[in-house]
């Protein structure tokens, strides 16, 4: 029997707030996605940049109680399969805490979500500009939201050496850099 590639189909998507009960399964996912040796399954890995942790079971609850924002939980088949942060700060919503299953990844699942978020950034908060910031040495993470739209600002924020919460660093070279779509 052959096995469904991992091309992504929309329609099979469905999108809610995460919930306490998620908090520990949301970890794994973001996890699996940027650390360790689960995360070379996918194309997204932070595993050469920073090891340690991504996040952790507090960080994914202080994203679910932003004031102003949603941590969205995005299951097919009922199954957590993705996950993003969407937080309205003023003048835009900032994105983050993207993560998408490694096996799923590379099939268009990640472009959807992220039209889907980008929707409703612009229907929830009226917002007319969604914000992310990349580690600047992801190169093909930054050309692929490039190809989606996001304009690269060159605005360069310090990495947090020393605060092991955003991992640790493997290089000495590390910035987060801004990057901008009008919606």
């Amino acid at each position: 029997m052959s096995r469904p590639g991992p091309t992504a189909d929309p329609a099979a998507l469905s999108f809610r707030s995460a919930v306490e009960a998620d908090v520990p399964e949301l970890v794994k996912l973001v996890e699996s996605a940027y650390r360790g040796e689960a995360s070379r399954g996918g194309w997204t890995t932070e595993a050469d940049y920073l090891d340690g942790r991504r996040t952790d079971e507090d960080g994914v609850r202080q994203v679910m109680a932003a004031p102003d924002g949603v941590l969205l939980a995005v299951e097919r088949a009922g199954e957590l399969v993705a996950c993003c942060q969407l937080e309205h700060r003023g003048d835009h919503v900032y994105f983050g805490m993207f993560a998408v299953r490694p096996g799923l990844q590379g099939g268009g699942l990640g472009k959807e979500i992220l039209a889907e978020a980008e929707r409703r950034a612009r229907e929830t908060w009226g917002a007319e500009e969604m914000r992310m910031t990349v580690v600047n040495v992801r190169e093909d993470l930054i050309a692929y939201y490039v190809r989606r739209g996001y304009r690269r600002t060159g605005e360069l924020s310090p990495f947090p050496y020393g605060d092991e919460r955003f991992g640790i660093p493997l290089r000495d070279d590390l910035a987060f850099e801004l990057l901008v779509k009008s919606l």
